[in-house]
């Protein structure tokens, strides 16, 4: 492969694949009210909150970090308090219990207004509006978590981001394929892509953090006490799927914990880390396979999520599992071939698992995805794969892979209405 793709593919996971602190959904919203707070100038005596479906949605019932609470509220007062917006995904990650008894009081005398944004078509919307005296400022973010649209002081545009032509899904991820996104985890020089351990150091690190407390469900911790051994074993699918769930545990409940997020969630970077961290410890691979599995499943993820878009009705860890069961396969031995063998056996099992929000029983989910991970990969490194005669694969993976986001990007947007609809209206 041509060091100039590479390179391209390099700055692409490095864009991707980065720290976060808390559910990525309200620490967004933090991070657009700390830039508004920043271009105000002051402490703002007014918040005004405009998020699409999709935010909205991610954002109501997940723990915010080191704050034992839930929902927009207190990530909106911390933002505006204590968030640097220089800090990106980590925004809120000088929380200490001063900062957060400040944001109740805040709370209780400042008006924070939450509106759901009518009439866009972008998923990943946030738009904030601080006032005081007779100052405001407005920030928005479209498109991606960090990525900021607009910057205005007292109706003066500070910054806009350029506008491009607008061009279909198909022509914009015409230079990316799964065979190179093969020959690349698998061919580049190892100094190249070994930043990606960074995402084995701390994601493993929110799995060890879960086994300390009560986080969540305690779905990760159930598996390792006598119950979850008795039932599952001191197996290798075990250990893959307690791992997982335990980062996830933690994370989900606000344990004040950094993960390595995997195109916008850090749930999909813990989904596409540590399932292929255990198996590669308890198989005994090497530093070197270990890397290209790992670059192999982040890629993965971040080439199928770069046509399904960063948030949608489509469940991520279908996605960010799909990355592991690749990741796995490689581990085990397989070659391009069997690969995608594993990427069409995930497809043809879980299409279809929605998101209904960013919350504890999360965890659930991502041991749905990657039980099935694993399973896939053990059909694939025996040449098992689902045939182009059933349901929605096709002999051509990348087509298969299409025919999964299409699903989750169209087919699905009415199912987001629907989940959004219910979550609103709960009695």
């Amino acid at each position: 492969m041509e060091k100039s793709l590479r390179d391209k593919i390099i700055t692409l996971v490095k864009s991707e694949v980065v720290p976060a602190v808390g559910c990525t959904e309200p620490i967004a919203v933090a991070l657009c009210v700390a830039k508004a707070t920043e271009t105000l100038g002051r402490q703002p005596e007014e918040i005004g909150v405009w998020l699409s479906a999709n935010i909205l949605k991610n954002a109501m019932g997940v723990g915010i970090p080191g704050t034992d609470m839930i929902g927009l509220p207190i990530a909106i007062a911390l933002g505006t308090l204590i968030g640097k917006s220089e800090y990106g995904l980590e925004v809120l990650k000088d929380v200490d219990n001063e900062s957060v008894i400040r944001a109740k009081a805040y709370m209780q005398t400042t008006p924070i207004n939450i509106c759901l944004k009518e009439g866009i078509r972008e998923k990943l919307y946030i738009e904030v509006k601080v006032t005081a005296g007779k100052e405001n400022a407005l920030a928005i973010i479209s498109g991606g978590h960090t990525d900021f649209a607009l910057i205005q002081k007292d109706g003066t545009t500070l910054y806009e981001k350029a506008t491009t032509t607008a061009i279909s899904d198909d022509d914009d991820n015409a230079w990316l394929t799964l065979s190179k996104v093969y020959e690349f985890a698998t061919t580049a020089p190892l100094d190249e892509i070994s930043f990606i351990s960074e995402a084995r150091t701390l994601n493993e690190k929110a799995a060890a953090e879960s086994l300390k407390g009560n986080y969540g469900h305690t779905l990760g911790k159930t598996l390792t006490r006598p119950l979850g051994r008795g039932i599952f074993g001191d197996t290798i699918f075990a250990h893959i799927i307690s791992s997982t769930a335990c980062a996830c545990d933690a994370r989900m409940a606000g344990a004040p914990i950094p993960v390595m997020s995997n195109s916008g969630s850090g749930n999909q970077g813990i989904c596409a880390t540590l399932p292929v961290v255990k198996f590669a410890e308890e198989n005994h691979n090497t530093e070197e396979e270990l890397i290209r599995a790992l670059m192999l499943s982040h890629l993965t993820a971040i080439y199928i999520k770069q046509s399904l878009g960063k948030l949608s009705a489509l469940c991520g860890c279908v996605v960010a599992s799909t990355g592991s069961a690749c990741g796995i396969t490689y581990l085990m031995g397989g070659d391009y071939q069997k690969i995608t063998f594993a990427v069409k056996n995930m497809i043809a099992n879980l299409t279809g698992m929605i998101c209904d929000g960013a919350k504890p029983s999360c965890a659930l989910k991502l041991a749905s995805g990657v039980s099935t991970a694993v399973l896939s990969a053990m059909l694939a490194i025996q040449r098992n794969c689902v045939s182009s005669v059933e349901g929605i694969i096709e002999d051509d993976v990348d087509r298969s892979i299409h025919n999964l986001t299409k699903i989750g990007k169209d087919a699905m947007d009415e199912t987001d209405h629907c989940v959004l609809e219910i979550m609103t209206t709960k009695k």
